[in-house]
C-alpha cells in the first residue's frame, strides 16, 4: 500500500511511504506515542518530545495546535526559526520552540503513522509574566488623622497575580482585590487598594506592595512607598533630679517631638517669665536652676511648637530642707554591767549665699581637708555625758553596800549625871548595846 502525506508549510513536500498491510498490523500491535504536557513562561523555550517504546520503522511527526506539521522525522516542516529538532530517531522526535509567545499555547500533537495513525497530545502552557507593580495615591506629606488610598498596579499576569501588602515587613490584611482581563483576553490585570488612617507612627513607615505569581520563580517583584506623616509636637520634661533641696542646683529638660521639627522651646514659672535669670538658665532645651531655695518653688511649663500646632506640659517643683544626718554611737561603761545608748542629730547649715562662699574656710577652695568643729563638739559632749552616767551608775552600786555602826546611847546611859559620864558608860556597854543600822540611799 502507498500512502501520500501533504505537509502544509508554505512550501508542498510530498513523502511516499509504503506499508504492507499485515505486516503494518502486526508492527503496530503494542506502538503508540507517549508526550506530555509543558508548561513555560512567556519568552523562555518549550521542548516538545514524543517517545515510541516499540517502532518498525514508522515516522513520527510533530503538529502545532493549528495543525500544521512543524517536523516529519527529522525534515522541519514549518518555516519558523524559532523551532529547531533536538532529536529525531525511529523512537523519539524531540524539537524546541524559542521565545515562546502566548499564541504558541495550545494543544500540539504527535502522530505515529501506523494502521491507523496513532497520536498522542501535548498542551503548551505559556505562563504571562506581570509588569513591575507600581503604587499610586500617596501624596506627601499627609496630616495626621487624615485616611490615605494606597493602590498597587499590576499588568501581563497569565494567570492572575496576587498582590500582598506590608508595612515594615509586616502583613496588613483588608485590601481590596480587582481583577481585569487585559485587550489580548490572555493576561490579566490586577489591582489592590489599600485604606487605613495614619497617625504619627507612620513616619518613616515603609510601605510595600508585593506581587507573587508562578513565573517569577518565588522571587516576587515588589513595590515601596516610604510614608512622611505630619503631627504637632509631643512633649515631656525630665529632671535630673527627683528629691531636689536647697542650695542644689536641677536641670528640667524639655523633649519635644514633632514633624516638622519643632522650634526652640519656651519656658515659663507659674504662667510668667522666669523671676530669676541670674540663676535660671535657658540652654537650648534645658533649664537649669542653680542654688535652690523655697522660693523657687511653683510650677515650670514647657512649651513647643510647629507649623502644624503647639503643645505643652508642665512640672511642679518642689524644693525640700537639707536632710539632717544620723550619726549612732554605744558606750559600754566600765566596771558596770549597764550599756548605754544614744543617738546624736547632726544638723548642718542651709545653703550658703552667695556672700557665705566668698567668706568660706580658705581651705576649701584649695581642696584641703576641713575639721568639721560641730561634729567634734557633739563628740565630746556625748563623751561627757557618757562619763556622768557612768559616775552615776557606780555611785548607785557602791550605795547597795550597807555600813553598820554602835551609837553613844547604850542601856543605862539615860542615868548618867552629864554627858562624859553617859559616854563611859556607854563605852563599857559596848558589847550588849543595841547596833542602830543606816543605809545610804
Amino acid at each position: 500500500m502507498l500512502t501520500e502525506v501533504n505537509i502544509n508549510s508554505g512550501v508542498d513536500i510530498t513523502f511516499s511511504i509504503a506499508f504492507n498491510d499485515v505486516d503494518a498490523q502486526k508492527g503496530s500491535q503494542g506502538q503508540f506515542p507517549l508526550t506530555q504536557n509543558v508548561t513555560v513562561v512567556e519568552g523562555g523555550t518549550a521542548n516538545l518530545t514524543c517517545r515510541v517504546d516499540q517502532n518498525d520503522n514508522t515516522s513520527l511527526q510533530w503538529s502545532n495546535p493549528a495543525q500544521q506539521t512543524l517536523y516529519f522525522d527529522d525534515k522541519k516542516a514549518l518555516r519558523d526559526n524559532r523551532i529547531e529538532l533536538v532529536r529525531a530517531s525511529w523512537h523519539e522526535l524531540s524539537i524546541s520552540v524559542s521565545d515562546v509567545s502566548l499564541s504558541d499555547e495550545g494543544q500540539y500533537t504527535c502522530s505515529l503513522f501506523t494502521m491507523p495513525v496513532k497520536t498522542s497530545k501535548a498542551f503548551l502552557t505559556v505562563l504571562g509574566v506581570p509588569e513591575k507593580p507600581q503604587i499610586t495615591g500617596f501624596a506627601s506629606p499627609v496630616m495626621e488623622g487624615e485616611r490615605m488610598q494606597l493602590t498597587c498596579k499590576t499588568s501581563g499576569s497569565k494567570p492572575a497575580a496576587d498582590i500582598r501588602w506590608f508595612k515594615n515587613d509586616k502583613e496588613v490584611k483588608d485590601a481590596k482585590y480587582l481583577k481585569e482581563e487585559d485587550a489580548n483576553r490572555k493576561t490579566f490585570t490586577v489591582s489592590s487598594t489599600l485604606d487605613f488612617r495614619v497617625d504619627r507612627n507612620d513616619d518613616g513607615a515603609v510601605v510595600s506592595c508585593r506581587v507573587d505569581h508562578e513565573s517569577l520563580n518565588s522571587t516576587p517583584q515588589i513595590a515601596m512607598q516610604v510614608l512622611e506623616i505630619h503631627y504637632t509636637p509631643s512633649v515631656k520634661i525630665i529632671s535630673s533630679n527627683s528629691w531636689p533641696e536647697e542650695g542644689q542646683t536641677i536641670i528640667l529638660t524639655c523633649e519635644s517631638k514633632g514633624k516638622p521639627v519643632p522650634e526652640p522651646v519656651l519656658w515659663t514659672k507659674d504662667g510668667g517669665e522666669l523671676p530669676d535669670p541670674e540663676r535660671m538658665v535657658v540652654s537650648g532645651r534645658d533649664l537649669s536652676i542653680s542654688f535652690l531655695n523655697k522660693t523657687d518653688n511653683g510650677t515650670y511649663r514647657c512649651e513647643a511648637t510647629n507649623p502644624i500646632g503647639q503643645n505643652s506640659t508642665e512640672y511642679v517643683l518642689i524644693v525640700h530642707d537639707v536632710s539632717n544626718t544620723l550619726l549612732p554611737i554605744t558606750v559600754i561603761p566600765s566596771l558596770t554591767t549597764a550599756t548605754v545608748t544614744t543617738t546624736v542629730a547632726l544638723t548642718t547649715s542651709t545653703a550658703p549665699s552667695a556672700t557665705a562662699i566668698s567668706t568660706r574656710d580658705p581651705n576649701a577652695l584649695t581642696g584641703q581637708p576641713v575639721p568639721d568643729h560641730a561634729l567634734i563638739g557633739g563628740i565630746v559632749a556625748v563623751v561627757v555625758f557618757v562619763t556622768l552616767c557612768s559616775i552615776i551608775l557606780l555611785g548607785r552600786y557602791l550605795a547597795r553596800h550597807k555600813g553598820t555602826y554602835l551609837t553613844n546611847e547604850a542601856k543605862g546611859a539615860e542615868d548618867a549625871p552629864d554627858a562624859d559620864t553617859a559616854i563611859i558608860n556607854a563605852e563599857g556597854s559596848q558589847v550588849n548595846a543595841e547596833e542602830k543600822k543606816e543605809y545610804f540611799i
